[in-house]
This record gives structure tokens, C-alpha cells and sequence, in this order.
């Protein structure tokens, strides 16, 4: 009979049992996360400016947009099931918004066990799928979400005791993913990686060196590649994409972020905005969840180690004196109830500290050189916070809970949750509607231009393929605010600084056009969201 007699037959299920229920969870909260996506925002909202430039990689979608140097690959890989033969754009947001949810899900499963408390994985997906930008861009050609995902995953399946080639595998297809997104957000992720491989003792090896240095070098490739063929070479192009970025330098735009975490969805520049303390409710609420988590789980890791020395020691009495001892121990000792630790190497408390620093390192850079900011910038940083956040959430539910009365722990906590979901949903409805009116104004702009003989007609009626065929389009706009859109819904080329061809027609908002081209005739474009828009079209 086996030493670990009916205890052994009655724990492993035991294990099995909660584990599902906690991936069961999780496929709940990502269910959630998309049907509420799908509620905030409409399938019809239009493309937005990137959205436009990554969709007209593809025949339908032209004429192809100028792709600068900032810009990877990434998305356009993520969207050509659709967009390489439709060009709906409810279609394409339906894939887009079964991705982001199948992402949701395996960047979090892996935290199932790290963590000590398996649903702990649910509530810290919870945590970042019910961020208002999170659900805004969960249907949106954009890359921030699936570089968070990447993150989160590779991280959690680098705290792993065994290195299995699977695992290995998953580790470099996170970073990889990342990487392939966002470039400075792959490297940022894969340097304290590296550190810990190299340096920490309980993660040392080859193994996680390898698959890191893998990740970083399979989602880099495509980026580096494209710098020597386009750019003239990796130095070239970074100085391009920091001159088109606004000349990244050293600076403190943590006030930037602070201030968009009610929108806008970029702020360039952001110094008119200011900071409203009920809608930056996250920024006070994550630090204190995560402090708590790390609390918690400082003493359930030492718990954990007490209990798995004792639960050796036992064993070896349990291997001498037979089955009884065993048993006592895992009554004894219920953490070993959920199933055997891992190893010490991969205690709560040192999971959710290297997710913590992952997480600011990520953030580093946007808020030290990046001069503007963006809610989706630190996607990769909520995420990864999320862990430790989750426990610190389940310890305060856990003192409500043994508290003399539970009812107003209980309470509290359910109305601090109500409290913030009423922020972040009506913002994401609210920046929802914002865009689709904003995004509206494009295609008036470009019906007035028409109009007066400017551009292709309307996108259904062009060439599909002309723009890879050669020849540009026969007419060039400009203006002082969001030409690239306005062109590609134009029809025409969106003019570029130096380029000599003189354009067919300005169009600007709320400005006065240059000397050269104020006899040109002016024409109003009625029924705006936005103020002020007019087309000056040459004669």
C-alpha cells in the first residue's frame, strides 16, 4: 500500500478540485470582461488614427498610410485573419475582442499557483480587465494590451520550480509577444528577467536565461530587420522615432499620467490638463492593494516554508512509522492542503516582488523620457501589479471576515468595489463616445472635400489595390491637426514635412491658413463634434 494511504487518495482531488474552480473563475471573469467591452464600447466605432495607419497594411483597408518609424509590425500581425480580405469594421472588432479576451485569460492562468491562493489569479485579472482603458482598447487594433498579456504571462511562468521545454516555451512566447508589440516595453520587461536569472539563486540557470534571451531576440528581429531596409540601420531609426515621439529626453511626466486616467486617450501636449482626484482613484487604491498583498503574502510564505520543513520532517516519520503520522501532518498543516508547495523558490512573496519591480521598470521610461502620456502606456505596469494587488484585496476580505463583525467589513469593501467600478465603467462609455464623435469628424471633413472635387470618393468606390501599385494618390492634404486620418478618408496622401509636392488642399481647425494659400476658397464643414474645422482647397 502506498505510504500516503486514503490521505493521499483524498488530497490530490482535493488539489484538482480547487485548482479548477479557480481557472473556472477565471474563464468567468474574462467572459465578464468581454460581454462588458462589448456593452461600453459599440462594435461601429470607427477606426481610430494608429487603428488606421496598422489597418491599411492590407488591400482592403487602402490606401496605405505612412508608417513611421515608432511603429511595429505587431498589429498588423495581430489583425490580418480579418483584415487581409474585409474591410468590416465590426467584423474586425469582434476578433479583436475574442484576442484580447483569450489573452486575458492566458496571461493570468499562470498565476493560478504562484500566488498560494488560486482564485487570487481571477481577482487579479478582475483588477485589470475592469480598467476603463483596459475595456476600451479591448476591441481596438492596438498593441498595449497583448504587450501587458505577454508580460504578465512570462513572468508568471518564470517563477515556475520546473523549467519543462513547454514552460521554457511559454517564457519566450510572452516576451517574444511583448517584444513584438512594443520593443522598449519587451526590453524593459526582459532586463530584470535577465537580472534574476543571472543573479538570484533560487532562479539561476540557463534554462530561464535561454528563453528570455530567445523571447527578446524572436520579437525584436522583425523591428530590426525593417530598421536596416526602411531606416538605414537600428541607430537610424531610433533617432527618427524620437524626433517623431517629440525628442525623448530626460524629464518627470508622472503628473501626465495622472491626469489621463480619465482620458484623454493621449495627451500630447498635456501641460493644459489637470488632475481630478475622483477619476485617479486607481492611483491611490493600487498602492495600498499591493502593499497589503506583499504583506500577506510575506506571512503566508513564511508559512509556507515553516510548513513544508515540518511537513519533510514528518514525512520521513511517516515513511518509518507508516501512514497515520502522514495524515497528521496535512491536518496539521492546511496550507498543504491546495496541493504540495512548488518550492521555496517560488514563494508568494518572491513572485509578487519580482512582478512589482518587472512592473516598474516597464513604467521607468515612460515616466523619466516620454513627454506626453497615455492611460494604455502603462497597461504592462497594472498588469503586473495585478498579483500582488489581488492578494492584498483577498487579505482585506480576510480580516472583514474574522473580524467581531463581518457584516461591516463586508460592507465596506462592497461599497469601495461599487465605487470603483462607477468611475472606470462610465469612463469607458464616456471616452467611447467622445472617440466616435471625434473620429465622425473625419469622414465630414473628408465628405466637404469631396464635395469640392478633393480626393477618391468614398472608400468602398476606390481601387483596393492602387496604393500598392506605385503610384501615390493624386491628391496630398495638410493642415494643422489630424491629417493622417482625415487623408486616408479623403482618399489623398497626407503631406509630410518636406515633401515638394504642393498640396491640394488644407484642412484646419480653430487656425489660419499660411500667406501662400489664404486667396485659396475657404469652406466650413457643418455639423462637427469638434469646432472650428474648415477646408481651404486650392483653386
Amino acid at each position: 500500500m502506498s505510504p500516503l494511504g486514503p490521505v493521499g487518495r483524498r488530497t490530490a482531488p482535493q488539489s484538482r478540485a480547487h485548482l479548477l474552480r479557480a481557472h473556472h473563475l477565471l474563464l468567468g471573469v474574462c467572459a465578464a470582461f468581454a460581454a462588458l467591452s462589448l456593452v461600453l464600447v459599440p462594435l461601429a466605432l470607427p477606426l481610430g488614427w494608429d487603428e488606421t495607419v496598422y489597418a491599411s497594411r492590407f488591400s482592403p483597408y487602402a490606401p496605405a498610410t505612412p508608417f513611421s518609424a515608432p511603429r511595429t509590425r505587431g498589429v498588423p500581425f495581430l489583425i490580418a485573419p480579418v483584415a487581409a480580405w474585409s474591410d468590416s469594421v465590426v467584423l474586425l472588432r469582434v476578433w479583436l475582442t475574442l484576442l484580447a479576451t483569450a489573452a486575458l485569460y492566458l496571461g493570468f492562468r499562470p498565476w493560478v499557483r504562484p500566488l498560494g491562493r488560486p482564485s487570487a489569479a481571477a481577482v487579479a485579472a478582475a483588477l485589470y480587465g475592469g480598467l476603463w482603458f483596459v475595456l476600451f482598447y479591448a476591441s481596438a487594433a492596438m498593441p498595449n494590451h497583448y504587450t501587458a498579456m505577454g508580460a504578465v504571462g512570462a513572468v508568471g511562468l518564470f517563477l515556475r520550480s520546473r523549467q519543462s521545454p513547454m514552460t521554457r516555451a511559454g517564457v519566450s512566447g510572452g516576451l517574444a509577444l511583448a517584444t513584438l508589440m512594443r520593443p522598449n516595453d519587451g526590453l524593459a520587461l526582459g532586463v530584470p528577467l535577465l537580472a534574476a536569472a543571472l543573479l538570484v539563486p533560487a532562479w539561476r540557470g540557463w534554462s530561464r536565461v535561454l528563453a528570455v534571451l530567445g523571447g527578446l531576440v524572436a520579437g525584436a528581429l522583425p523591428w530590426i530587420v525593417e530598421a536596416y531596409v526602411r531606416f538605414g540601420g537600428v541607430g537610424a531609426r531610433l533617432a527618427e522615432a524620437s524626433e517623431v515621439q517629440g525628442d525623448l529626453r530626460p524629464l518627470l511626466s508622472v503628473v501626465h499620467h495622472l491626469t489621463v486616467m480619465d482620458g484623454p486617450l493621449l495627451c500630447r501636449p498635456c501641460d493644459s490638463d489637470s488632475i481630478r482626484p475622483l477619476s485617479a482613484e486607481w492611483w491611490l487604491v493600487l498602492p495600498l492593494l499591493v502593499a497589503v498583498g506583499l504583506w500577506s503574502a510575506h506571512g503566508r510564505s513564511r508559512r509556507t516554508r515553516l510548513a513544508t520543513r515540518e511537513a519533510r520532517r514528518m514525512g520521513r516519520e511517516a515513511r518509518r512509522m507508516g501512514r497515520e503520522v502522514h495524515r497528521m501532518a496535512h491536518e496539521a498543516h492546511p496550507e498543504l492542503r491546495n496541493g504540495p508547495p512548488q518550492s521555496a523558490d517560488t514563494t508568494p512573496l518572491r513572485a509578487c516582488l519580482l512582478a512589482a519591480v518587472t512592473a516598474l521598470s516597464v513604467a521607468l521610461p515612460y515616466l523619466v523620457l516620454v513627454p506626453y502620456a497615455a492611460p494604455r502606456f502603462l497597461a504592462p505596469t497594472h498588469a503586473l501589479l495585478a498579483p500582488a494587488a489581488a492578494l492584498g484585496l483577498l487579505a482585506l476580505v480576510d480580516v472583514a471576515r474574522a473580524s467581531r463583525r463581518p457584516r461591516i467589513g463586508f460592507a465596506a469593501l462592497g461599497l469601495a468595489l461599487a465605487g470603483h467600478l462607477a468611475v472606470q465603467l462610465p469612463l469607458a462609455h464616456s471616452n467611447a463616445g467622445i472617440q466616435a464623435g471625434a473620429r465622425g469628424d473625419w469622414a465630414r471633413v473628408a465628405e466637404v472635400l469631396h464635395e469640392h472635387g478633393v480626393g477618391a470618393g468614398p472608400r468602398n468606390d476606390r481601387p483596393s489595390r492602387s496604393s500598392r501599385s506605385g503610384t501615390p494618390p493624386p491628391c496630398v492634404l495638410r493642415g494643422n491637426t489630424s491629417v493622417i486620418p482625415v487623408a486616408y478618408a479623403t482618399g489623398c496622401a497626407p503631406g509630410r514635412t518636406g515633401d515638394p509636392r504642393r498640396p491640394t488642399a488644407l484642412v484646419l481647425r480653430e487656425a489660419e491658413p499660411p500667406p501662400w494659400a489664404r486667396s485659396w476658397p475657404r469652406h466650413r464643414v457643418p455639423d462637427t463634434y469638434a469646432p472650428g474645422w474648415v477646408v481651404h482647397v486650392r483653386p
